[in-house]
């Protein structure tokens, strides 16, 4: 198939080629999450942090609020890492509980955490409830040893216990986690059954169809190269089965891709081409290599290059256009004055890319609106 071809697959995968496809309110949330697998959580906060901006860009009435029910009241949702700390659907939380008991293990620095330090701080959790780490005011401080580590020992013990999930986020207020017992969170008695290597590599898989309609080796091993082996044997027994076939992209012939053969159908054009403005950590962008694959656009996240070097600014946005990436712009909120400041704007792809202004200028007014939101 054509590479626009492919492309439309891929967006319709992710839900990027209608107005609303998961609804409105709270219960979006939650179905957004369940479908795409993951959303990337971030820091930066230039302008609104990235896992709002990935919701919002699936649901346009999306509201901060929304999450925090789907973490904190409904539960439908969690935080964990899979290529980085991300809300997963608490429905995958066994798919994960073989890298709670093991994957902390590869973190030397938590080594460091001394066991009657976990006892007191998970004691404390059971006997005084859900804390943050501001709530622990008898630590002795320690000097830091890298820029994002803490004065308390209490929040590297906090964290080793996150990632052996005997802890979960419960809430956040901003970046400030509330920490819980996991088990009294989910109200569980028994936690889920872990699921085995093989039913991991079917979900990761499975997870990749979903979101990606066409995969690679690459795409669904992202930065996880060790389980590239496993992965293609079950990708080679799903094909001797019929469930996938093999899929040829015209320019893209080096590297492999599969399909289900049910999500092949290629769609047309939508008939008014819709506009996003992309968070860098989109399902969509994050995979820069992938990305370039398909749309011919390399992104350069420029937040951590030297000024001087930078092309399209601090922390550019790539606007989507119909199954085209037209503008790289460079977006700052500035909340005391209440606006949305365009940095830098450049404009790539096609040379007709400037006919897409006016559609571009009324998707940028929607993104402020949803900025400046309470």
């Amino acid at each position: 198939m054509t590479k626009p071809e492919a492309r439309r697959i891929w967006l319709r995968a992710q839900r990027l080629d209608a107005q609303a496809p998961f609804g409105s309110g709270p219960e979006a949330t939650r179905l957004a999450t369940e479908h795409l697998g993951y959303v990337q959580i971030d820091t930066i906060n230039v302008i609104e942090r990235s896992h709002h901006h990935i919701l919002f860009t699936r649901i346009p009435d999306y509201r901060r609020a929304d999450l925090h029910q789907a973490q904190s009241v409904d539960k439908s949702v969690f935080e964990f890492w899979t290529h980085a700390l991300s809300y997963v659907p608490t429905r995958d939380f066994r798919f994960f509980l073989r890298a709670m008991k093991n994957d902390w293990r590869r973190h030397g620095w938590f080594g460091e955490v001394k066991p009657g330090d976990s006892r007191k701080v998970l004691r404390r959790l059971r006997d005084d409830g859900a804390l943050t780490i501001r709530d622990i005011d008898d630590d002795v401080l320690v000097d830091k040893d890298h820029p994002w580590a803490s004065r308390k020992p209490s929040k590297r013990t906090l964290q080793l216990a996150f990632h052996q999930g005997k802890v979960t986020i419960s809430q956040r207020s901003g970046m400030l986690k509330t920490y819980e017992l996991t088990d009294r969170h989910f109200g569980w008695e028994r936690p889920p059954r872990a699921a085995t290597e093989r039913e991991i590599l079917a979900y990761r898989l499975d997870r990749g169809l979903r979101s990606q309609g066409i995969v690679s080796l690459d795409s669904l091993c992202h930065l996880d190269a060790r389980s590239k082996p496993g992965m293609r044997d079950l990708i080679e027994a799903r094909h001797r089965r019929k469930e996938l076939v093999p899929v040829a992209i015209d320019g893209m012939e080096k590297a492999a891709h599969w399909a289900r053969p049910e999500d092949l159908e290629v769609a047309g054009g939508a008939e008014e081409a819709p506009v996003h403005i992309l968070s860098p950590f989109d399902p969509l962008t994050i995979q820069r290599k992938r990305l370039q694959l398909f749309f011919d656009y390399e992104h350069r996240f420029e937040a951590y290059v030297p000024r001087a070097r930078r092309v399209f600014g601090y922390f550019a946005l790539p606007v989507l256009v119909g199954d085209e990436i037209v503008a790289a712009i460079d977006l700052k909120t500035d909340r005391e004055r209440r606006k949305l400041l365009v940095q830098n704007w450049t404009w790539v792809g096609k040379g007709a890319a400037r006919r897409h202004k006016k559609a571009i200028d009324e998707a940028l007014h929607r993104f402020e609106r949803f900025q400046l939101a309470d």
